[in-house]
């Protein structure tokens, strides 16, 4: 492979190298240099660490300004979401990045192109790669095209902040008990119901909510209950 095969990559990434060595160092594995003893190029251990706080500060940003009233507890957990490896290695795997990648024969023979760990190490070099090479801006252009079903997952209720462990958490340490879910009104044909509930904690009615599951309700109720809390109102009975 040489360099010029990697233009099939510019063009899924809609973007051009100035400089297509960095291209090829984002997608040479360490056990390829190990192997072949390459001096023409470096592994892509050294992008993958700045490419890991390059996205860190692209989510960042985009979170925020997408969840301008989110607290930073839960920031923090919609980033670790949408950069977690699972993220990374699916979408390393739709702009089909294994088929590029540099690797030692011993990693050819263990299927290194599929290993979820490897892919999402390369997408982060990759994104090192074209911010060395252009800046933020085009980086940024192309990490929130490809990041955006998994930006717009975290605004479905199941894929949001889990309010209902934290709500559990924090119930248990502050009161020693559990919060109790309850659906007290359901509507609409069963094809389009609507489901509300309630919360009580020790035995006292702290939110309600609705949804179109049991599920979506109580983690819409679990929130409302938590900023309650946190605001210290109303004080659960003893």
């Amino acid at each position: 492979m040489s360099p010029s095969d990697l233009s099939a990559l510019q063009q899924r990434l809609a973007y051009t190298f100035q400089m297509t060595e960095r291209l090829r160092q984002a997608v040479t594995h360490k056990s390829y240099i190990n192997e072949t003893k390459d001096k023409t190029v470096e592994d892509n251990e050294r992008f993958e660490f700045l490419g890991d706080a390059v996205l860190d500060l692209i989510i960042s940003e985009a979170l925020v300004a997408r969840f301008p009233n989110a607290p930073e507890g839960d920031l923090s957990k919609m980033k670790s979401r949408v950069v977690s490896e699972g993220t990374l290695a699916r979408i390393a795997k739709e702009i089909d990045l294994g088929r590029y990648l540099y690797l030692g024969k011993g990693e050819e023979r263990t299927l290194g192109r599929e290993k979820s760990s490897l892919l999402a190490d390369a997408l982060e070099a990759l994104i090192a790669a074209v911010y060395l090479d252009g800046g933020l801006s085009p980086v940024r252009e192309v990490v929130m095209r490809e990041f955006e079903p998994a930006l717009q997952e975290l605004t479905r209720p199941e894929m949001t902040a889990d309010y209902k462990t934290e709500l559990q958490e924090r119930c248990q340490k502050e009161f020693e008990s559990l919060p109790l879910y309850q659906v007290i009104r359901e509507t609409g044909p069963d094809h389009q119901k609507l489901f509300e509930v309630e919360i009580r904690i020790q035995n006292t009615p702290y939110a309600t909510a609705t949804g179109r599951s049991k599920k979506e309700a109580e983690q819409r109720a679990a929130q409302i209950a938590l900023d309650k809390l946190r605001k210290g109102w109303p004080p659960p009975a003893d």
